[in-house]
């Protein structure tokens, strides 16, 4: 029989903490993190970090387990979140995925194989070399060249993913968004439920906005100084992250408070759109409206009708 397994996800802001920790305690699950930021330690606030009281209890994974530093990417996602859920099954109890980084979650939920090419050091190189002189966009209007679909799909200041996708096509004469389209048609090994919040779009923007806000009232700034102290350079993957990027080029006079902020606020709309883009290509989806219940209590159960319906959970 297949092994049950929970995704909860949705856009940045849109309320997945919470409704995650409700859902977990109410099934028996514990909580694989689906996000790019929150698996490195020091780097709290402007990943919006679950604490150990929201957890309430809760096992998280995926959370605080490597260095700003240390890589982190699909493939490692995938070997650490697969190490969980052998754990969590052993626990007897449920996999809860959750967090807003739908490839990750992708590449669980069908097993996507990421064997079919190796590292070529010399190349990826010569692609990051060639960003640095002569700028992000143009790196990305190579791989638009020779794959318009994954262009479209990569946002242009992600250069990681950009020579990963110029780097397979290189590998391999292939476009990474054929490859990427064959997996997407895989079957899921699992017995599984996707569920998908979402809000009136002008009610996210509120709380994208507000959180920024809070975010720099706890601290931001004074995290991002602390791990420039650290000796964790910007120009790191991790310190690309939104919010941290924004912060440096603040502390470095680049940029005045004002622009600042509202360059977080306008970057982090622009990610939820993606995120929301992204989820809409997702087969055997649900989406759930949050407006729609009057709290997190009433959303949660009608999550456990749709799991014993979806027989993920076996009803008493």
């Amino acid at each position: 029989m297949q092994k049950p397994l929970i995704i909860l996800t949705g856009p940045t802001a849109v309320g997945k903490t919470e409704t995650s920790i409700e859902l977990a305690k109410a099934v028996n699950g514990e909580i694989i993190s689906a996000d790019s930021i929150q698996i490195y330690r020091h780097m709290d606030i402007g990943s919006a970090k679950i604490t150990k009281e929201e957890m309430r209890g809760v096992p998280h994974h995926l959370i605080d387990e490597l260095n700003p530093d240390e890589e982190f990417n699909v493939v490692v996602f995938q070997k650490l979140a697969h190490r969980a859920m052998e754990q969590i099954y052993q626990n007897g109890r449920i996999p809860v995925l959750t967090g807003g980084t739908g490839f990750y979650i992708q590449s669980v939920l069908y097993g996507i194989d990421f064997d079919k090419t190796q590292s070529d050091a010399s190349y990826r190189e010569e692609l990051t070399q060639f960003a640095e002189v002569y700028g992000a966009q143009a790196l990305h209007n190579r791989l638009r060249e020779v794959d318009e679909e994954a262009a479209q799909a990569i946002h242009p200041n992600n250069i990681r993913r950009t020579i990963r996708a110029l780097e397979y096509y290189h590998q391999t004469g292939e476009k990474i968004s054929n490859h990427n389209e064959e997996q997407r048609k895989k079957t899921s090994p699992y017995r599984f439920a996707y569920f998908i919040l979402e809000r009136d779009r002008s009610i996210l923007y509120q709380r994208i906005d507000l959180r920024v806000e809070q975010m720099l009232e706890k601290g931001l700034l004074q995290e991002v100084e602390k791990l420039l102290s650290m000796g964790y350079n910007r120009t790191l993957v991790s310190m690309q992250g939104l919010g941290y990027k924004e912060a440096a080029a603040y502390l470095s006079g680049e940029i005045t408070y004002e622009q600042m902020e509202e360059t977080i606020k306008q970057s982090t709309r622009h990610f939820a759109k993606r995120q929301l883009t992204w989820f809409r290509r997702e087969p055997e989806t649900e989406w759930i409206r949050m407006e729609d219940y009057p709290d997190t209590r009433h959303l949660t159960k009608a999550l456990i009708k749709r799991l014993e319906e979806k027989q993920i959970l076996i009803k008493e």
